[in-house]
């Protein structure tokens, strides 16, 4: 299956995140790959760091992935689940901080719990409180201290995941090659054309990507299909929306609208307008 390129991966990150109205903050976000044993299950890991005197409100469009942060949670370092949520996320940051985090794959994380990925669709604990297994405290704190360089904290969270790895999953990497494809490929309007692409009944896909992935197929392909409607409102000057519908696959003009206006809170060509004036 075929993945993003390095190019496609950042301009997919960044039509992940909406533009605020207003920056009003300092925030540096960066990210390093996987190493060799953990690229069948990781996708990377990344850091963000940020300083801001007023609370400052991010919104990210989800995509189908599990995240695992070391961050505050109640006033105390954890190491945070974070499964696939299901609406528009929000982030508030505030003050001086940092979070080191490790993004899988879409399907990457069903290997390493018993639990079928479904269970964590829209929920975020701690690890041990969600699923069990060691002590998070202690690794959460070495992370998040100030002196820790943010590359070395990503590399020692990716180092402790790899030491917990269980052997390469075969279906894991079939589905997060095949939801990547989706995600690669907007010609791929329907959960019909997903489970073909696979070689499977549309019935069979949807209860793999209920234990593997969380979110059922149509769930996924919509939700990249409306990315790329986020990606030419961030990118595009103009904006033939009636086409843009087309060549996505919607119904018409009117559909894509509602999809949009029911995730993001307005209409694209408002949204758009707003992005240029910032």
């Amino acid at each position: 299956m075929p993945t993003l390129t390095g190019v496609e991966a950042r301009r997919r990150e960044q039509a992940q995140v909406l533009r605020p109205e207003v920056p009003g903050a300092r925030v540096e976000v960066g990210r390093v790959p996987p190493p060799e044993d953990l690229r069948w299950c990781v996708d990377y890991a990344w850091s963000v760091r940020w300083d801001t005197p007023a609370p400052y409100r991010q919104a990210v469009v989800p995509r189908p992935a599990v995240h695992v942060s070391a961050e505050r949670w109640e006033g105390q370092p954890r190491l945070v689940v974070t499964g696939v949520p299901s609406r528009l996320f929000h982030r508030v940051l505030e003050g001086q901080g940092r979070a080191i985090a490790v993004a899988f794959r879409p399907a990457g994380f069903r290997p390493f719990t018993d639990r079928p990925a479904r269970a964590l669709v829209d929920r975020a604990g701690p690890y041990p409180d969600l699923l069990g297994g060691p002590p998070d405290a202690d690794l959460a704190a070495r992370l998040l201290a100030p002196d820790q360089d943010v590359a070395d904290a990503c590399a020692d969270l990716l180092a402790w995941f790899a030491e917990r790895a269980p052997a390469p999953d075969p279906r894991a990497d079939e589905l997060s090659g095949l939801v990547e494809a989706i995600e690669r490929d907007t010609s791929i309007r329907g959960a019909e054309q997903a489970a073909a692409l696979a070689g499977v009944s549309l019935r069979t896909l949807q209860r793999r990507f209920r234990d593997y992935v969380g979110p059922s197929p149509k769930w996924v392909v919509q939700r990249y299909r409306l990315l790329d409607v986020v990606e030419a409102a961030h990118t595009a000057t103009e904006v033939d929306w009636a086409e843009l519908a087309a060549e996505l696959g919607y119904s018409d003009q009117s559909h894509l609208i509602r999809h949009f206006r029911t995730l993001v809170g307005r209409p694209p060509a408002s949204y758009a307008r707003a992005t240029a004036d910032t």
